[in-house]
This record gives C-alpha cells, structure tokens and sequence, in this order.
C-alpha cells in the first residue's frame, strides 16, 4: 500500500504537544511538591516520575512517526484482542492492583500500568479498519450499527466490571463519534441515549460512591469535609487566582487542601497559580491541538486515516472538556486526567503516541 507522503509533519501541532507537555511537568512538580514531600520523604518523586514518562511518551513519538500509520490500523485487530487479554488480566488474583478503590492497574516492578487508557487507541484503530468496510451497512440496525457497538460495549463492560466510569465514559463518546461520522443514522443514537440514560442511572444507583458524588456536585456544602470536600477545595483554588495568579509554586491549596493535586485537579492548581490568563492560555493551546488534529482528519488521503485523526483528536477533547468541566463545579467528579497536564504514566504515554500517530497521518496529509 503506497502513500504519497508530504515533506514534514505538523510543526504546529507538535509545537502545541511540546508546549503542554512543559507546562504539565512543571505543574506536576509544583502542585505535588508538599504532598510528596510528607508522603515519600522527596519533593521531587512525582516530577522525577513525571520526567520519565515524558521521556518514554517522546521516545514513543519518535518511534511511531517512522513507522507509516496504515501498518497501525493492519495491527488494530491483534492490538484490541490484546488490550481486551490487559483488561481481563486484571481480574486475575495478583496480576490486578486496586487503587483508589478501582482494580484498574497491572503492577510491573516498581511501576504500573492502566489498560483501560490503552483500550482507547485500540478502539480508535479497530474502528478506523472496519468502519470503511462497514460504511454501508452502518444505516441498518442489525447489519451495521449493533455489531460495531458490541465492540465499544465489550470494553466499556470490562472497564464499568473495575470499576472506572469516567474512562469508560471516555471511550463510549469516541466510538460514539466515530460511528457518526461514518454514516450511522441519528435515530439510532437517539434511541441509545435513552438506554443509555437508563443504564447510566442504573449505574449511578448500583453504587453508592456515584450517588455520594452527585449528591456532592448538587450541593457539596452539604458534606463540606466528605464528599463536597474536593469540588470545594478545587473552587477555592480557582478564586484567589484572580487574572494573573498568585505566581508559580505559590499555590495555598495544594497544602493538604485539594487531595493529591497532581492528578484529576491540576488544572485548579493552574489556575490558582497562573490566573484566568495561564488557564486561557493553556485552553489555547488545547484548541490548537484540537484545531490541527480535525485538519489533519479533513485533509487524510483515505477514509482510515481520517478516522484515526478525528478518533484521537476527538478523544483528548472529550477528555478536556471533562476534567475542566469537574474542575469548575459544571459536571460530577469522574476521575479523569487532563491529557499532556496531569501526573500519570499510562495517560501521558499513551496520549504521547496517540498524538505521534496523529503526526505520522500529518505527513501523509495535505494541509496547507
């Protein structure tokens, strides 16, 4: 399979990655810097860590911008069957950690790594394989659309069986999205929102925690130590900020305020620390990533790329806009990392060579 391909990659985008990714690791060592110190005796294990994800996750570029992107989407039925083998892996006794109450890691020596994050790209690639042949298909019910849902709602079982709403809230919208485009009637999307409002509340109801937390987002001053206790501290960190910020590494809140603020709150860190304009800023760039990847999906050389383009791209906005939106008080907490900014291995990582994908289709691509 022949590609032409154009003279680099997208600079812009990389430029707009490079730029997050500095942003992040700084922030990673300042919001954790207190919370580290007490817990592990080193200001500097989160941002040591940080660092080296970074370092796998730019390695991981590197490697996957060689390698022309059709061979990814060859492989995308071997690399879903495999994440699916992780996902049940981690039900097996001392494979599986539990975390937070979520058994969603599997441990390697000193490290661990989170098959769930994983399962996104190898969705996104298994769709952008199938869905060019099942274009036609998809406007029939049974023919089309059912068989490539049971793809989403296999992993999206496994991960709820963890469990892990907020990822596998994740990868039900990128599905969803990618179906959409390919040609999926609306009136099959309307009939599944309302199954899945139903099975949403279903979910809510089985358990407790879910239903704390919605309590806790109508009205956290009603437990302001329990479960109100992190979107409060998160407001409180956003207020003082003010336009310009109280300067880097001045954050109050990341003092035993806001719990462990390198992960699902650091974009209140930002904003305590840098202002409404740090945190427009870092929005910006967001759009810029999201601006270059739909380009890139417009302008691909086949409908397989373009999917891929637009599943990535839709995938890190999704992700955005619902860290944020927790952040702010707008939606319940789910557990969500900010893409490129929060501390974690298996997130940066995999977002890293998502978007060195992305990059590999740039150069194919022709943008002007």
């Amino acid at each position: 399979m022949n590609k032409k391909v154009e003279s680099h990659i997208d600079y812009v985008l990389l430029t707009a990655v490079l730029i997050l990714l500095l942003i992040g690791v700084l922030m990673v060592y300042s919001s954790s810097s207190v919370w580290s110190d007490y817990k592990f005796g080193d200001s500097f294990f989160y941002l040591k860590r940080q660092l080296l994800f970074a370092v796998i996750g730019l390695v991981g570029i590197w490697i996957v911008i060689k390698i022309p992107y059709f061979k990814y989407i060859n492989w995308a039925i071997t690399i879903y069957i495999a994440c699916i083998l992780l996902l049940i892996a981690l039900f097996i006794p001392g494979i599986g950690m539990v975390r937070g109450g979520a058994n969603s890691w599997i441990g390697v020596g000193a490290f661990s790594i989170q098959p769930s994050e994983f399962m996104k790209l190898g969705l996104i690639l298994l769709f952008a394989k199938l869905l060019p042949k099942k274009q036609h298909d998809l406007p029939f019910l049974f023919k089309g659309f059912f068989p490539m849902l049971g793809l989403i709602l296999l992993p999206f079982g496994l991960i709820m069986l963890q469990p892990d709403l907020g990822t596998g809230l994740v990868l039900v919208l990128t599905g969803m999205l990618m179906l959409f485009i390919s040609g999926a009637k609306i009136s099959h999307f309307v009939g599944l929102a309302v199954m899945g409002l139903v099975g949403l509340a279903g979910l809510i109801i089985s358990a407790p925690y879910r239903i704390s937390r919605i309590q806790a987002f109508l009205n956290p001053w009603e437990d302001p130590l329990g479960d109100g206790f992190q979107i409060i501290q998160s407001l409180y960190a956003i207020g003082p900020g003010g336009l310009m910020g109280l300067g880097f590494g001045n954050s109050m809140q990341k003092y035993f305020y806001l719990p462990e603020p390198q992960t699902d709150f650091i974009f209140a860190v930002m904003a305590e620390e840098l202002g409404l304009i740090g945190g427009a800023f870092i929005l910006f760039l967001f759009f810029i990533v999201v601006w270059r990847g739909i380009l890139i999906a417009v302008h691909s050389q086949d409908m397989s790329a373009s999917l891929v383009a637009f599943g990535i791209t839709s995938m890190i906005m999704i992700q955005v806009m619902i860290n944020i939106s927790v952040v702010i008080g707008l939606i319940p907490v789910t557990g969500i990392t900010l893409p490129l900014l929060s501390y974690g291995g298996s997130s940066l990582t995999l977002t890293l060579v998502s978007i060195g994908i992305l990059l590999n289709i740039s150069r194919y691509a022709t943008i002007k």
